[in-house]
């Protein structure tokens, strides 16, 4: 028993009848944990699992043959399969430990991933050279000079083309930017929307402009991402000579005011210039809003400006508030407050027509109505502020339904009113309100049922949403 134990091939043999199979086992289950968990290092096992152990089991089986007359190029063959496995298992498992599970913000985080495939692939030409010199005897010193003689010739014939590479290596390592940031280079303004070895590319307004990272690397250049402040982007507007420049510099600052691009907290900068012609700052929230805050504001700069009876554009054609327009509103709420035609038309110089675009807010929370707006056109939105600041809509206003119910009391509303579409309005002020009141008292009842119908609705419609009032229940609109 004791001759047959000591034989050479007796534990190699119990290695891969027992060993073998245990190893397997043990590696399944701990694959299969990994990919539970949804750890990186499940791919390492598997390579473990499914290649190394068996070949390396087969490489021992072969090696046990010395005895035997058997062709020794296999046994080569398999020993640098082998190798090669194991080469692939230490390179991944380095570049696992390293930079795949590094933090962010720290050096290893910031290694770009071109230079950490550049060291793999150094590292396993060295080191296969270095296995077939082990296996097959060959001599690799012939083989390291020739290339090290055939880079120098290639680095010298592509100078250039090398030198771009290598700056955006560096730029790359820096980390400058990122794919999204916004950069200003040499006149170049967009969003990085690639970066390679050669080059960068940055979306435009005109389309893609390839930089190369030479260029960037020998130049500054300005990251507007990583602005401490609010992002400013600017453009001329143009008024009339006529429309008061203060009037128009508070309309264009309310209507920035409005957009969801702006910074909370920071007007908007308006210089007037010559002809009529003015210059708009946005301080918007981020590089991402550049053309879509900008156009945002013309478009609703234009109903702003006509609220205010400005010509935006130098528009001067207007027909929105004509004669026959007024006359066609005015005979539309006459029945809702109790007026008939004719003394509905005399109040022709004090209501006001006005037009709102999709997303204005015709109310604002918080705000006194300055009086009642019929909806002659168009849709809006309803929409009460609960006690965690959170708007929940309530009801959607269509056609002769109003806006500013509580305007009689003065009362400063606790709802917020906003244009689903285009929305045309009259607004009738407190002023005639309150002859209208005074005169016929139903219409007080009728307003008054209203508030507690849109009351009731706001209350049970917050209930809903399982958020408190925020004004104790006293809703206006």
């Amino acid at each position: 028993m004791a001759n047959f134990v000591n034989q050479t091939w007796f534990w190699p043999a119990v290695i891969i009848v027992v060993g073998l199979p245990v190893a397997l086992l043990i590696l399944t289950e701990v694959h299969s944990s990994l990919v539970r968990r949804g750890s990186r290092s499940a791919g390492i096992v598997s390579l473990l699992r499914n290649f190394i152990v068996p070949v390396g089991a087969l490489l021992l089986l072969i090696s046990q043959t010395t005895s035997l007359d058997v062709d020794w190029n296999w046994t080569r063959i398999v020993a640098t399969v082998f190798g090669f496995l194991v080469i692939l298992l230490l390179v991944n498992a380095l570049n696992l430990i390293l930079f795949e599970t590094a933090q962010k913000g720290t050096w290893r985080q910031r290694v770009p991933s071109i230079f950490v495939q550049l060291v793999r692939l150094v590292l396993i030409i060295v080191s296969l050279g270095l296995l077939f010199a082990f296996v097959w005897g060959a001599d690799i010193g012939g083989l390291f000079t020739a290339l090290g003689i055939g880079s120098i010739v290639i680095g010298l014939a592509l100078q250039n083309a090398v030198g771009s590479v290598i700056s955006g290596l560096l730029l790359l390592f820096e980390q400058p930017f990122e794919l999204g940031d916004w950069l200003d280079a040499d006149g170049v303004r967009g969003r990085v929307v690639e970066v390679n070895w050669r080059s960068v590319h940055i979306q435009t307004d005109d389309g893609i402009r390839i930089v190369p990272n030479a260029s960037l690397a020998g130049s500054s250049f300005v990251n507007l991402s990583r602005s401490d402040g609010a992002f400013s982007v600017g453009f001329v507007l143009k008024f009339s000579t006529d429309d008061p420049p203060q009037e128009v510099i508070a309309t264009c600052r309310e209507v920035a005011r409005g957009l969801p691009q702006s910074v909370p907290g920071e007007e908007a900068l308006v210089t007037p210039m010559r002809k009529g012609n003015y210059k708009v700052a946005l301080m918007l929230n981020s590089p991402n809003d550049e053309f879509s805050g900008p156009r945002l504001f013309k478009t609703r700069i234009w109903y702003a400006a006509r609220r205010r009876g400005l010509h935006y554009d130098n528009d001067l054609t207007d027909t929105f508030q004509s004669e026959q327009n007024y006359e066609a509103a005015l005979l539309t709420v006459a029945h809702p407050l109790y007026l008939s035609n004719e003394d509905a038309l005399t109040f022709r110089d004090e209501v006001t027509l006005e037009r709102y675009g999709a997303g204005e807010v015709v109310q604002q929370w918080g705000s006194t109505p300055e009086g009642m707006r019929f909806i002659l056109s168009g849709t809006a939105t309803l929409a009460a502020r609960g006690s965690d600041g959170s708007d929940v809509p309530v009801a959607q206003l269509g056609k002769r339904e109003i806006i500013g119910l509580g305007s009689l009391t003065r009362q400063a509303v606790a709802a917020t009113v906003t244009a689903d579409s285009d929305l045309t309005v009259l607004l009738v002020p407190n002023a005639i309100l309150d002859q209208l009141v005074a005169s016929n008292p139903q219409l007080a009842l009728d307003i008054g049922t209203e508030i507690d119908n849109r009351r009731a609705k706001t209350l049970a419609r917050l209930k809903e949403y399982g958020v408190e009032p925020d004004r104790e229940g006293k809703f206006t609109a």
